[in-house]
């Protein structure tokens, strides 16, 4: 089969596209034929080897692609050749199969197209779980969603509009306002101004009657989460997703103690692995939302598996614009 294959960690260059052979799905297992599978800032990641999880040499990269199952491994019986599905692979989208897992895929409504269904994967289940079960976000209540032009804070903006939440939305990039406040948001936060320290904050009370947030979803890390943690309301509730900004941030506890704030952590790919019957109610809700209308992916560029190395570039310098998914044929 054609797969993009990492033979040492390293740089987009480092890796290549070649033929392998086919994987055999073993028992409990089903077998792929990806159809469709998204290009996220965690693959590369992966390729440099600084993700947390790191595959052996060589591997192909690609995290949840969505295909059609070609064959199913011996006790699989939730899946029959045909079905259409989302396989949460941790590794193995870059090419055209991939084994999985049967109690990681999940069946696409029909009206799904497979490039829909993968530039939601990864993004939608993170946002969801961070708003469901680490941040519990109740009705009614205001969300900050920093990086909110990006694939996690997008989903989450959908997301916690279709759950009656208020959103404001933080974008570093002025340009990306209209795109933000068509996905649900109510205000924009601008991560880009001087001083955001100060400015973050008071941004956040203009546009929330005086009040800090109930919720903040933070993928970015650094300076902008210093600041954000500034603007949760008493008993407000943060959750740390990635650190896409740079730096690892350090809390003082006694500033958790004083304002009565909760900080938590989100590794969704522990989720999958942990806690089984959560990621069902988490895809059974996004795809009933999906076929209601409600919510629906950003924007996608479709390109050709040979050309991953430009879509790698686009994600690595933040210059795509909406999802880029590559099409497997």
């Amino acid at each position: 089969m054609q797969a993009v294959i990492v033979n040492e960690f390293g740089d987009i260059e480092a890796t290549g596209l070649g033929h392998m052979p086919g994987p055999i799905p073993e028992p409990g297992e089903v077998l792929v034929r990806n159809k469709a599978v998204a290009v996220n800032y965690v693959d590369l990641l992966v390729i440099a080897g600084t993700y947390q999880f790191r595959p052996e040499c060589p591997f192909v990269p690609g995290k949840a692609p969505a295909g059609v199952v070609e064959a199913v491994g011996d006790g699989v019986d939730r899946f029959k050749v045909g079905d259409r599905v989302l396989a949460m692979a941790e590794e193995g989208g870059y090419a055209e199969q991939v084994t999985v897992a049967a109690d990681q895929c999940y069946g696409l409504p029909d009206s799904m197209p497979y490039a829909a269904a993968a530039a939601m994967a990864l993004v939608y289940d993170t946002a969801w779980v961070a708003l469901r079960d680490r941040v519990r976000v109740r009705e009614g209540e205001v969300a900050l969603i920093l990086g909110a032009s990006g694939g996690v804070g997008y989903a989450a903006l959908q997301l916690a509009h279709a759950m009656g939440v208020r959103t404001l939305a933080g974008i570093a990039r002025p340009e990306k306002a209209e795109f933000v406040l068509d996905a649900g948001a109510e205000a924009v936060i601008d991560l880009s101004v001087p001083d955001l320290r100060e400015a973050l904050r008071r941004q956040v009370y203009e546009a929330n009657g005086g009040k800090g947030a109930d919720v903040i979803l933070d993928p970015l890390g650094g300076d902008i989460f210093d600041a954000a943690l500034r603007a949760l309301a008493w008993r407000g509730r943060m959750v740390v997703i990635g650190f896409a900004a740079g730096r690892i941030p350090v809390i003082k506890a006694n500033y958790l103690l004083l304002k009565n704030i909760e900080v938590s952590g989100l590794q969704v790919s522990d989720y999958r692995k942990q806690t089984p019957d959560i990621m069902r109610q988490c895809f059974t809700d996004i795809f009933s939302l999906y076929e209601a209308g409600k919510i629906k992916p950003a924007p996608v560029t479709q390109v050709p598996l040979k050309d991953y190395r430009s879509a790698l570039i686009q994600v690595r310098d933040r210059s795509a614009h909406g999802r880029l998914v590559l099409a497997i044929e």
